[in-house]
């Protein structure tokens, strides 16, 4: 389900974001006009996005998401609305990629947690998931990858 992981040293990333808490149940009717918000927001300064959309979770909680969801820009953006600038942090992570739909990265999630388990790392309370190739890519989510990351102790 999952690419093997590997660690590796992220650099920080400027990003232009929406934070949300939500119950679990509500992200996928929030996500969607957060991100148009974001882009809209990042595309009138002028700065990007320059990379795919991402949301990065403070805190692995199955009930409430508690998590920023936006895009990498190339310099601080002003903030518009809900939209604030924030950043990706350095960090040591382990890496991995899940190939499928969006309803399988739970259990993506799960097998990572697992391999880190496995070979004794420790993971800190955050996570981030780049979306890589998705639904405006071709309907196939056969096709479609999301990078996840999970920073280390």
């Amino acid at each position: 389900m999952i690419e093997t992981p590997r660690i590796v040293q992220s650099a920080a990333q400027a990003t232009a974001v929406v934070r949300l808490t939500v119950p679990r149940s509500e992200i996928q009717s929030v996500m969607g006009p957060a991100i148009t918000e974001v882009i809209g927001a990042v595309q009138a300064q002028g700065l990007g996005p320059v990379g795919p959309v991402f949301s990065l979770h403070h805190k692995m909680d199955p009930e409430v998401f508690d998590f920023e969801v936006g895009v990498p820009v190339s310099g601080k953006l002003a903030p518009i609305g809900r939209v604030e600038p924030s950043q990706i942090p350095a960090a040591k992570v382990a890496r991995s990629i899940y190939r499928g739909g969006y309803e399988g990265l739970g259990p993506a999630w799960g097998e990572f947690e697992k391999w880190l388990a496995d070979n004794g790392h420790k993971p800190l309370a955050n996570l981030w998931e780049f979306y890589t190739i998705g639904p405006e890519s071709g309907p196939d989510p056969t096709q479609w990858a999301t990078e996840l990351n999970r920073p280390l102790a």
